[in-house]
């Protein structure tokens, strides 16, 4: 990485600490990442978009470099977490930027806080709901995005939590590629999601999944951008679902030849990152 980077660190109210890292000046940008993600994922969006804006990019409890204590391994903690290092950090007029389980953190902070310190949202590659009911009409399946029904759901968190969860994880991650990616950057996801222990990358992975927030997306009122890939885990069908939601959002969806995999921001990182540019100003 090209440009000067600096480590920080939040306290949040329950005595966690949580790390982050951040680079530049400007109107701040803060990147949440995805389940079992770590702040160094960011890595093509730090070196990219830091020198426009004072881009955040935070490790969540339990992962990366943050402290890993035994509990709070949901995303109604997760988001308070958020809201912590907001206010520590004395930020306003953010940008937040979630991926994948990074959206429901926003999600679950807005159905809590509100608009309040945020401007802008850019929400990447994320559904409504990822765990189905099979009571739902296909309309409902179509719009909610769910790519696990419950027993699929807990057989691959108990795989996650058992003796087979260094290979369960790492088959998981290598699915969220398109084929063009290279074995090293695979890996280096994979080397970034086992920085949370097992256990709680397992607990954490269950609470996603089974949220809704089909209600609580309509309810957002500041600009955003909403973004999927054609050959994600999650359909885009579902994403475009997201912005119909939100009034005046912009869409955008990646086709495979633009690394339109669920890791879009890595694979089409040139893409992604002008697209961010052009939406914050």
């Amino acid at each position: 990485m090209s440009v000067t980077t600096k480590t920080g660190e939040v306290t949040t109210g329950d005595g966690i600490t949580l790390r982050y890292i951040e680079a530049g000046a400007g109107q701040p940008l803060v990147m949440i990442p995805g389940w079992s993600q770590t702040a160094a994922q960011y890595r093509d969006q730090i070196e990219a978009l830091s020198d426009r804006y004072r881009v955040i990019s935070l490790d969540m409890r339990g992962h990366g470099e943050s402290d890993k204590p035994n509990s709070g391994y949901r995303i109604a903690r997760f988001s308070q977490d958020l809201h912590d290092v907001l206010v520590e950090l004395d930020l306003q007029n953010v940008v937040l930027l979630g991926h994948s389980m990074g959206c429901s953190i926003i999600w679950s902070y807005w159905d809590t806080f509100g608009a309040e310190r945020i401007s802008k949202l850019v929400l990447i590659d994320q559904v409504a709901f990822v765990t189905s009911n099979p009571a739902w009409s296909a309309e409902e399946l179509e719009a909610a995005g769910a790519i696990f029904d419950h027993p699929t759901l807990v057989g691959l968190c108990n795989g996650i939590a058992g003796a087979e969860g260094v290979a369960t994880s790492t088959g998981l991650v290598g699915s969220m590629f398109t084929g063009a990616a290279s074995a090293e950057l695979k890996q280096w996801a994979v080397d970034l999601n086992l920085k949370l222990p097992r256990q709680h990358a397992a607990t954490l992975l269950y609470n996603h999944c089974t949220q809704d927030w089909r209600d609580v997306i309509p309810q957002i009122n500041v600009p955003s951008l909403v973004i999927g890939g054609t050959v994600s885990i999650f359909p885009a069908k579902a994403v475009e679902w997201v912005h119909q939601q939100i009034p005046g959002s912009q869409l955008a969806i990646f086709n495979e030849s633009e690394g339109g995999s669920h890791f879009m921001f890595i694979e089409g990182a040139a893409k992604l990152n002008n697209l961010v540019r052009d939406f914050i100003g």
